[in-house]
């Protein structure tokens, strides 16, 4: 499983929100790109899970098509010698949730500087909904003050070490930083809760234990994500079953899928073709 990382609230520490599960065959992706993480600085932590940064040089004529498994959460990037067919003619633009494999493919020489948010943190710094960008790539203008996408619009790819980038990525955002949002907390330690407590299968055991209305969850994870809590537990639960066939899962996928709470082995082969695009069986023989 990916490391997890935590976000601090004003009411304390909630617990990790994300990990770094997601890249598809992350051996083969580590050998085209280039992926460094940085932490975000204390003060946006509750707003930013990590800043990412990719570089590629590939020779001429090579082609890498990379593969992501989605999270519950929003991207801001500034994207230097890349084109995504639908994405706007931009360089800063901001990627909403998607509930399908996010493909990109690499050419040439190229740079991303990549904000990823924790789950609602952009939403909640832009005044935003977040089921309006379920699912679309739009310009940062549309959703951001012109000062903000201008300064995120001077950074390029300078070759140093990206610790003077981060600090003038983050001086852009801070401005954004409002009050504390009592909703946001509770969606963070929901999304928190879901991510370590593997036990969770079913929105009901959520709303459950936290006394919640089915219709209040799903109005929260709407507005603050962009997704429904049943897509989140099972894309966290999915995350973990992809990175465990990386990592070499000796046993049988009969086993791995109960072990993370499919207990229909067609269901779970039906779920996992939708998202990766191979069945569990091709994946684990790198098909």
């Amino acid at each position: 499983m990916g490391d997890r990382t935590k976000a601090t609230g004003t009411d304390g520490e909630v617990g990790a929100t994300a990990t770094t599960a997601g890249i598809l065959r992350p051996d083969e992706f580590a050998r085209h790109v280039d992926l460094q993480r940085l932490a975000p600085a204390a003060d946006l932590a509750p707003w930013v899970e990590n800043h990412w940064v990719l570089r590629w040089d590939l020779p001429d004529g090579v082609a890498y098509p990379s593969q992501v498994l989605p999270h519950p959460t929003v991207n801001l990037t500034v994207e230097r010698g890349v084109r995504r067919p639908g994405a706007p003619d931009a360089a800063v633009l901001v990627t909403g949730p998607v509930t399908r494999r996010f493909d990109v493919e690499t050419t040439g020489r190229g740079w991303v500087w990549g904000v990823r948010f924790r789950p609602g943190g952009l939403p909640v710094l832009a005044g935003l909904d977040a089921s309006g960008l379920a699912e679309r790539t739009v310009a940062a203008g549309d959703v951001l003050p012109a000062d903000v996408v201008g300064a995120l619009d001077l950074l390029h790819d300078s070759g140093a070490p990206p610790d003077a980038d981060r600090a003038r990525v983050e001086a852009a955002l801070r401005p954004l930083v409002g009050p504390p949002n009592p909703e946001h907390e509770l969606v963070l330690r929901l999304v928190a809760e879901m991510l370590a407590d593997r036990g969770l299968v079913r929105v009901a055991q959520v709303t459950e234990r936290h006394e919640l209305s089915t219709r209040r969850l799903q109005r929260l994870f709407s507005r603050y994500l962009g997704v429904g809590p049943k897509w989140v537990l099972a894309r966290y639960r999915m995350h973990d079953v992809v990175a465990a066939l990386d990592a070499g899962h000796p046993g049988s996928l009969a086993d791995l899928a109960a072990e993370h709470g499919w207990y229909d082995q067609a269901h779970f082969t039906r779920d996992f073709s939708a998202l990766v695009g191979t069945t569990p069986a091709r994946y684990r023989e790198g098909r």
